[in-house]
């Protein structure tokens, strides 16, 4: 067997239209360590700056190209592979699919404390000697008299700060890339990880002895301690000789104790982890319908064939312990899974699950751990610790070896779509991986997307359904309040007096109450009455939407706020009009009109706070509230026995956004929060608000009627030609400068047309714009796009791969960013 000389890297920071596997040498002193999926530092560009990297694969010669100016790996920063051959297959596979990089493919699959940003920080080798500083330049030596004397490191910044010329920075490149420097690159993992320092003797009894009378009281106190336990915590000897951190620093200083860091591993919900051995594992009892489903999907499970089904069940049909027994199957064998849920606030409710089930072999993922809980969690998973990952669209990364079964609960919903590169949807992931495992896919739903659908009625996916609920529940009864004809001319009450009266009685029964309102904030338009001048963000095109526990104006895409003031800003007049209501407002209506009820509110700017999801939710579920308000959040896979009462607020404007998926989202949004009434053995009620009444998709929502829905959007979709009969690629264009970004996606189209009539004929393409979307500035960025109705073949995206290089080559453009999206959630 050869050995391995030459490693293929994906180098972090590198422009689309440049990016590739770049080679290296390794160094002898290199070879055992340097392997696919470990990160590395290595030089880059002409000034060799140096970057973090990951290593692909290794060969036993440079190619050609790499060969004429060979630069070597400098350093190899795991002792272990990060990334799997599975992990570097995916981050070719996300490239070719994404149009992202080889390096953003591989950090989207890692916790993000891997890539905290370097404290970069250079020390003089100890092998430089006075010839060697004889062949520097003035300004490099400059740069070598301004480091600490006593041979310590100093940061990147306080060298050129010393050093005093603009030059220092190429300066200490050049050094570094020719040894005289010496970077410090031990500082990736730290960031996520938790450590806590741990004070030990430095010297032996006798040495202490002598040294005794030198100390202070409460010195000698911490090293008598020391000396009888051996090692020690800083927060135990703290606690024990009750001194502050001062008075072992000071010991440390004088040489009596040494400090050294213990990792601590960190448990994600320690409270409710059960440790091995201490879990539940009650058999979990299906209905005939369900043990029917259960019987057929197990079957094809055990064929350990690459497979995916669609399971669709009505609300409340219990779609959850169908794959909760699954999992105990595939568990059993020696097999691993991945669950994945739309929204955090969904995870607490599953983790529970899971943990009662598997305990500290379950693991979860998703934005809301802290960064070292991410790292804890992954390294469980990659250890083989963990043998259930659960969370959501990260989860699909988990690092999981011979996966089974991978569940997408709610697959219809956007959240599973990557909004930032890589731009993968986490359906297409989940695709490759059951391939790459012979694993079976499990997708499960009350209200599929219309795509999935048409896949398994067309036979691509198997189908299965579940069309009554689980034991003795039944769906609820849904009543339509027409908002025209309620006795409100001022538009000041958001409830109607019907779902009043229904609030009042559901509360006198003891039982709870479930609101939706998709809008955050108290008032969602201001604008004055004299001059109707509307109050805008100045870094978006959107309004801003008053809130009422600050008192300020706040814009939802970017953040900014202002204090609010009643006189306008263009006139002067103190004529400000307020319009349209958020989570807030209602809030305010119920307090006043429910003066006893217990109120808990859920949306953005109550759930910023860590585990505030699961805090809110069990307080809801331990009666400890009457009513839960929110948005989406509250609408979805939530199953509360006592809820007997939900009520809609407004779902109009979702009915008449300009969007292809409008109608989809719409009767998802009804069917799946009218699902939350009603789930125990009292009945459900729900109310749906609108000024639209006799619009069909409330009608077919409140029958909880999805293939009369589907019936009717499919036939659209064909005669409009939108998914699932094309597929749909965007490409933005986004940039300070509204007219270069304009003329930028105009001169993108045209060399569209001419590439598609030259080079792809072949291609049928239908290309609408270049336009702006609907929010056309967001953080004083301007947008355009152009949107391509067609196949999403491996040729489609080498037009769209070359069209982007070429693209980049005009200069003009340099300040405009291009992004294509594959299939994106939304056109809006």
């Amino acid at each position: 067997m050869k050995t391995a000389i030459a490693a293929a890297v994906a180098v972090e920071n590198t422009a689309y239209d440049f990016d590739k596997p770049f080679h290296y040498l390794i160094p002898d002193e290199l070879k055992d360590s340097a392997v696919p999926g470990v990160r590395v530092i290595v030089p880059f560009g002409g000034g060799n700056r140096m970057r973090t990297g990951i290593i692909l694969s290794v060969t036993d010669a440079l190619p050609k190209e790499a060969a004429k100016n060979p630069k070597s790996i400098y350093a190899v920063l795991d002792s272990a592979p990060l990334l799997s051959n599975e992990g570097i297959s995916l981050c070719h596979w996300l490239k070719d699919r994404t149009f992202c990089t080889l390096f953003e493919a591989a950090k989207s699959q890692l916790p993000p404390s891997f890539f905290m940003k370097k404290n970069e920080s250079y020390i003089l080798s100890p092998d430089v000697n006075e010839e060697t500083l004889s062949k520097l330049s003035k300004s490099e030596l400059n740069v070598i008299s301004v480091l600490p004397k006593n041979g310590g490191y100093i940061s990147r910044e306080n060298i050129i700060k010393k050093a005093g010329t603009i030059k220092a920075a190429a300066d200490i490149d050049r050094l570094a890339a020719m040894g005289v420097l010496v970077p410090n690159f031990a500082q990736i993992e730290r960031a996520g990880a938790q450590y806590r320092k741990i004070i030990s003797l430095s010297m032996d009894d006798d040495e202490l002895g002598e040294i005794m009378p030198t100390l202070t009281p409460k010195q000698r106190s911490v090293a008598r301690v020391i000396s009888e336990v051996g090692s020690a915590s800083l927060k135990e000897i703290c606690e024990f000789t009750s001194v502050t951190p001062a008075v072992v620093a000071a010991l440390v200083k004088k040489g009596v104790c040494e400090e050294s860091e213990e990792r601590i591993e960190r448990q994600v919900n320690p409270d409710t982890v059960k440790s091995e051995g201490n879990y539940k594992t009650e058999p979990i009892i299906l209905t005939k319908a369900q043990t029917q489903v259960y019987n057929k999907i197990k079957d094809r499970l055990n064929k350990n064939e690459s497979a995916a089904v669609l399971l669709h069940g009505v609300t409340g049909s219990g779609k959850t312990k169908i794959y909760l027994k699954l999992i105990d199957d595939i568990i059993e064998t020696g097999r691993t899974a991945i669950l994945m849920v739309p929204e955090i606030s969904l995870t607490p409710q599953t983790l529970s699950q899971l943990y009662e089930r598997y305990g500290y072999r379950t693991a979860v993922f998703h934005s809301g751990l802290s960064i070292g809980e991410r790292l804890n969690e992954w390294q469980r998973v990659k250890r083989g610790e963990a043998k259930i990952a659960v969370g959501t669209r990260s989860a699909v990364f988990a690092p999981l070896d011979n996966i089974g079964l991978i569940i997408l609960d709610e697959e219809q919903e956007h959240t599973y779509k990557s909004d930032r590169s890589p731009r993968y949807n986490a359906s297409d992931v989940a695709k490759f991986r059951s391939a790459y495992h012979n694993a079976y896919l499990l997708l499960t739903s009350a209200t599929p997307s219309v795509e999935a659908y048409t896949a398994a009625v067309s036979g691509r996916f198997d189908l299965f359904e579940l069309n009554e609920r689980y034991g003795n529940a039944v769906l609820p009864i849904v009543e339509t309040v027409d908002m025209t004809r309620e006795k409100n001319p001022l538009g000041m009450n958001s409830i109607s007096e019907r779902l009043a009266a229904l609030i009042e009685e559901t509360l006198s029964n003891g039982n709870q109450v479930i609101l939706l309102i998709n809008r955050r904030g108290y008032n969602t338009f201001i604008a004055c009455k004299e001059c109707g001048k509307v109050v805008t963000c100045p870094y978006c095109s959107i309004s801003l939407t008053y809130h009422s526990f600050n008192d300020r104006l706040m814009c939802h895409y970017c953040g900014y706020s202002e204090p609010f003031t009643a006189a306008c800003k263009e006139c002067g007049q103190e004529k400000i009009r307020f319009s349209g209501f958020g989570t807030q407002r209602v809030e305010a209506e119920l307090t006043r009109r429910f003066p006893d009820a217990k109120i808990l509110r859920m949306d953005a700017d109550t759930t910023t706070a860590k585990n505030a999801h699961a805090r809110k939710l069990n307080m809801f579920k331990n009666k400890e509230y009457d009513i839960l308000l929110g948005t989406q959040m509250v609408a979805k896979g939530l199953d509360f026995e006592n809820v007997t009462l939900v009520g809609v607020i407004s779902i109009d404007q979702q009915l008449y956004q300009d969007d292809y998926k409008s109608l989809e989202r719409a009767f998802d949004l009804l069917t799946q929060v009218v699902g939350r009434a009603g789930r125990g053995e009292t009945p459900g009620r729900a109310v749906i608000q609108t000024l639209l009444p006799e619009n069909n998709i409330i009608a077919l929502a409140s029958k909880q009627d999805y293939k009369a829905f589907y019936n009717t959007e499919i036939k659209l979709r064909k005669a409009l030609i939108y998914p699932p009969y094309c597929d749909i690629c965007t490409v933005g264009f986004m940039g300070e400068d509204e007219t270069l970004v304009k003329n930028a996606s105009k001169t993108f189209f045209e060399m569209l047309k001419e590439k598609n009539s030259s080079d792809y004929p072949d291609l049928k393409l239908i290309v609408l714009g270049p336009m702006t979307p609907r929010v056309a500035k967001i953080s004083n960025k301007f947008r355009y796009r152009l949107i391509i109705k067609c196949k999403n073949t491996k040729r489609f995206r080498e037009f769209i791969s070359e069209l982007l290089i070429a693209f980049s080559g005009d200069k003009t453009y340099s300040k405009v960013s291009v992004f294509p999206d594959i299939n994106p959630t939304s056109l809006v």
